[in-house]
């Protein structure tokens, strides 16, 4: 019940400073497996004025899902992402995922600032405070997407056509002998982290501007296009 799961597990329902209260994070956390590694890390970074957007890969098992629900039900600030994904290692699904997350997170009533994105077995080192000050004081509104000039030898994850492969019942990416046209807009490729720290008003150019509409459709047969695509258009001017 969701009584036991507040008590039992001890979250946090109500905002550990003024300066917590009026600085609200978006986490997205992308899961498949390992369902009490995910409760450990949920119950680590939860904040009530903090939103969540969790979402579970198709594959998962049904009893998995239904865990995930039963728990997410508990906590009004705290939901599946409306559109779920087959994710496949290092293919399209998994950036999709991220952004199938981000448009129902731009949607919601919560007004937060930065969006985070996890995997199921990560955990926090930095308390949420901690987290924000960070924030505040060394980023001031930018993002934080570490990344470099696509080196030469990753150069083969964006000049070569990929696709997705079954084998054995397990999903794959295998490079095709198609090369790929040139980047949109004669945009520099970056290379980096797939994950981040993102503005509200950064998420928000990613889903409507062109250049990164454009970007998103030609990165849909690269490898991993998520240690690309953030990174890349982070270093557009302006």
């Amino acid at each position: 019940s969701c009584s036991t799961v507040l008590k039992t597990l001890h979250f946090i329902t109500s905002p550990l400073s003024d300066e917590e209260g009026n600085f609200s994070l978006a986490y997205i956390i992308t899961i498949h497996k390992e369902l009490e590694m995910f409760v450990k890390l949920l119950r680590a970074i939860y904040m009530p004025q903090n939103i969540y957007c969790i979402h579970i890969d198709e594959k998962s098992p049904r009893y998995y899902k239904t865990a995930v629900r039963n728990i997410v039900n508990c906590f009004e600030n705290i939901f599946i992402s409306s559109k779920t994904e087959h994710v496949v290692y290092a293919g399209f699904s998994r950036l999709q995922a991220d952004i199938n997350c981000m448009r129902d997170l731009v949607n919601s009533k919560v007004q937060w600032n930065y969006v985070i994105n996890l995997c199921g077995q990560d955990f926090p080192m930095k308390t949420n405070k901690e987290i924000i000050q960070y924030m505040k004081s060394k980023w001031n509104g930018k993002n934080i997407t570490p990344g470099i000039l696509q080196p030469l030898h990753m150069k083969h994850r964006t000049e070569i056509s990929y696709r997705e492969y079954v084998h054995s019942g397990v999903p794959y990416l295998y490079p095709g002998k198609t090369r790929k046209a040139k980047p949109p807009h004669n945009l520099t490729i970056y290379f980096g982290s797939a994950y981040y720290v993102l503005s509200k008003a950064f998420v928000e150019f990613t889903l409507t501007d062109a250049r990164a509409k454009d970007l998103l459709e030609w990165s849909r047969d690269t490898y991993s296009p998520d240690e690309h695509y953030w990174v890349t258009l982070n270093r557009l001017p302006g």
